[in-house]
């Protein structure tokens, strides 16, 4: 067999540098913000600059809170709702995977999903939302590194401080403050349930946040919150 013309080498060669460094840059905030809380996710800035072509004037809302101020109630609402295997798993869901998939096979489309805290996470803090297979590679990538390089309560807090709860909204101290006009440290069961259950959508649901839906939602995941296991 010849051997591949000398152009082609260097090109594959300069691709695979190139992606070492880009790989690179995304390991080195995973190892920085092990210690030092997020300023601005991947996710909130594009969310920024959606609200500001409408409104130049436009700011999030977010205040950082740390992990042992935040209310119980919220990190078991929050596991119980998005990943109840978050303490015991190491960044997937096999089980929730192949359950997705059957479901999305019998109806014919993407109607199901099993992301773990872990996976959203590193999806919000680097990437884009774009449902592209690159993009979920890379999101597998950085949860691999997540989930070595912390431990589940650094996850989790970065996670609560993170996440999306409305337009404009991000972090459980904002959300407790836009829906109950309190602390997310003193956040009630039925309060954290109730935020937990918009996570999926929140800027849908935060236009009817007591809805026949939600309100359903609701007391399943206060039924669940009993054996919700946290960090």
């Amino acid at each position: 067999m010849r051997p591949a013309p000398r152009w082609l080498q260097r090109g594959l060669g300069i691709g695979f540098l190139l992606l070492i460094v880009w790989q690179g840059w995304y390991l080195g905030w995973v190892m920085w913000w092990k210690w030092v809380d997020p300023w601005e996710t991947s996710f909130q800035s594009r969310r920024l600059d959606e609200m500001q072509e409408k409104n130049p004037q436009a700011r999030l809302s977010k205040t950082w809170m740390p992990y042992e101020q935040l209310s119980v109630h919220l990190k078991r609402a929050v596991v119980a709702a998005e990943d109840d295997k978050f303490v015991d798993h190491e960044g997937f869901d096999w089980e929730g995977i192949q359950k997705a998939i059957e479901k999305n096979q019998k109806k014919g489309k993407p109607v199901a999903g099993a992301s773990t805290i872990s996976q959203q996470l590193a999806k919000n803090l680097l990437l884009s939302p774009n449902k592209t297979v690159l993009r979920k590679a890379e999101e597998a990538l950085i949860t691999l590194w997540l989930e070595l390089l912390w431990d589940k309560r650094r996850i989790l807090e970065v996670y609560l401080n993170e996440v999306e709860w409305g337009e404009g909204v991000f972090g459980a101290e904002a959300a407790a403050q836009r829906y109950f006009k309190v602390s997310a440290g003193k956040l009630s069961a039925e309060q954290a349930a109730r935020l937990a259950v918009m996570l999926p959508a929140p800027r849908k649901f935060e236009k009817n946040p007591y809805s026949a839906y939600l309100n359903g939602r609701v007391g399943v995941i206060l039924g669940r919150m009993r054996y919700a296991e946290v960090p």
